[in-house]
């Protein structure tokens, strides 16, 4: 079937591409050794907050809590410039799967909710499991509007690169990126 080649969303293998696919299984060795590196440094930062900023069984994580929040906003602003395509390649692995993949821990929220729990702090896991949520997904949306917005200014235009522009008088949308 012909048509119009997809836009790229990943900079180093988007599967949706015919040609990447071969790419994934040329170099996985280069892609795993970017991605191991960036999750040592992620989790050597994770564990650095946790260790500044502990909490008793039946207090606020509040390392945790920054730690997953900061990591889902810098998520978003990653894929938006990801997305933009203004990147090379192996960063979205680096610093995406890589660096945050390491540096949040949804595991460990999961544990500090059973742990305040058991410790006969309902309300405080209540109030952690819902902050968490919410804020994660906010911080994501935050992070691609705040770094769309910040590369349509660099570039002259203000629309949001990820998303189709409005249709015009022909029925064609725009891009929504730099013309």
């Amino acid at each position: 079937m012909a048509g119009p080649t997809p836009r790229r969303v990943d900079p180093d293998v988007d599967l949706r591409v015919p040609e990447d696919r071969g790419e994934l299984r040329a170099h996985p060795a280069v892609v795993l050794g970017v991605i191991a590196a960036g999750g040592v440094l992620g989790a050597l930062a994770r564990a650095g907050v946790q260790a500044a900023f502990p909490h008793p069984p039946t207090g606020f994580p509040w390392a945790t809590f920054g730690v997953n929040v900061s990591g889902c906003l810098l998520i978003g602003a990653l894929m938006a410039v990801v997305t933009a395509g203004r990147v090379p390649p192996l960063t979205r692995p680096f610093l995406g799967v890589g660096v945050l993949g390491g540096y949040t821990t949804f595991s460990t929220y999961v544990v500090d909710v059973r742990q305040a729990a058991l410790a006969g702090a309902a309300g405080t896991a209540l109030a952690y499991l819902v902050a968490t949520l919410l804020g994660a997904l906010a911080a994501v949306w935050v992070g691609d509007a705040a770094a769309a917005r910040l590369l349509g200014r660099a570039t002259g235009s203000h629309a949001h690169p990820t998303t189709p522009g409005p249709a015009g008088p022909d029925g064609a949308r725009a891009d929504g990126g730099p013309a």
